[in-house]
């Protein structure tokens, strides 16, 4: 899956848009929720030296996609391919998933959803007598 394709999803299934809010990074691009602008992904080139991705002309770059996770999610999705601690989030709660990769497509977008869930506006509990 590319930027392109991971774009196309997120419009069709939550009618949101890549925002670029970083000026020195045009091509860092942030997907946000509409209610909240909270970040659910961020995708963004990476130096893959900086992933330490073996076999890669110096220099090179490569899309990530940066998802919000559970911590024991994050620490199994480590052992895949293509999959690395998050570039630039916090790493107990973040993953950075090279597309493009032999990461699983389908898996992706099921993280993707996940990571939408899991930032998304908080609902307040109903009292006991507001039911």
């Amino acid at each position: 899956m590319d930027r392109k394709s991971l774009f196309d999803f997120a419009r069709e299934r939550w009618g949101v848009e890549p925002d670029c809010p970083f000026a020195d990074y045009p091509e860092a691009a942030v997907l946000r929720h509409k209610d909240s602008g909270k970040w659910f992904a961020l995708v963004m080139p990476v130096k893959a030296e900086k992933l330490g991705l073996a076999g890669r002309a110096r220099g090179e770059e490569v899309d990530v996609v940066n998802l919000k996770l559970q911590p024991p999610l994050v620490t199994m999705m480590l052992g895949k391919e293509g999959a690395f601690p998050a570039y630039h989030m916090n790493r107990r709660h973040w993953i950075s998933v090279v597309l493009g990769s032999a990461f699983p497509e389908g898996e992706l977008l099921e993280l993707l959803e996940l990571s939408f869930r899991l930032t998304r506006k908080k609902r307040k509990a109903l009292g006991k007598d507001e039911s």
